[in-house]
């Protein structure tokens, strides 16, 4: 199949008490453990996009701290075969210190992940090199 799209994903890592906060959803039928963030929209700055998703998945305010990451390998979605990935990731702190309301449907449930655990938790590719970014940057 031919690449005939670009989707744009901005993430976050929200670090707490030498953790990483991590989403675990259902997607397309297939359960996922991942960074929060989503798609960006058209019109949309990178920035506005995480402090939505913030908003509408977790019903929090976010302070962007610094860019993290921007993936950098030719990607095809896992989920769409016509789509080309692009991800950036930033570094953020909650604002909102007490427990966040789920309000996407589509999360079961938050985890803090210890950054200082030897073993990559995360199944998606670009988030597996954030996870290790975090680990050099914070270990």
């Amino acid at each position: 199949m031919m690449i005939d799209k670009i989707n744009v994903r901005v993430y976050a890592a929200a670090i707490r008490d030498g953790k990483v906060l991590a989403l675990h959803e259902e997607y397309a039928g297939e359960h996922l453990m991942k960074l929060p963030g989503g798609g960006l929209e058209l019109g949309e700055g990178a920035l506005d996009c995480l402090h939505r998703e913030f908003a509408e998945e977790l019903n929090c305010k976010i302070r962007i701290i610094e860019h993290l990451y921007t993936q950098e390998d030719f990607l095809v979605s896992r989920f769409r075969e016509n789509e080309q990935l692009l991800t950036i990731y930033y570094l953020v702190e909650i604002i909102d210190k007490e427990e966040f309301l789920l309000m996407d449907p589509c999360i079961e449930r938050i985890e803090w992940v210890p950054i200082q655990q030897v073993e990559n938790p995360f199944p998606l590719p670009v988030d597996k090199i954030v996870f290790e970014k975090l680990k050099e940057k914070f270990l």
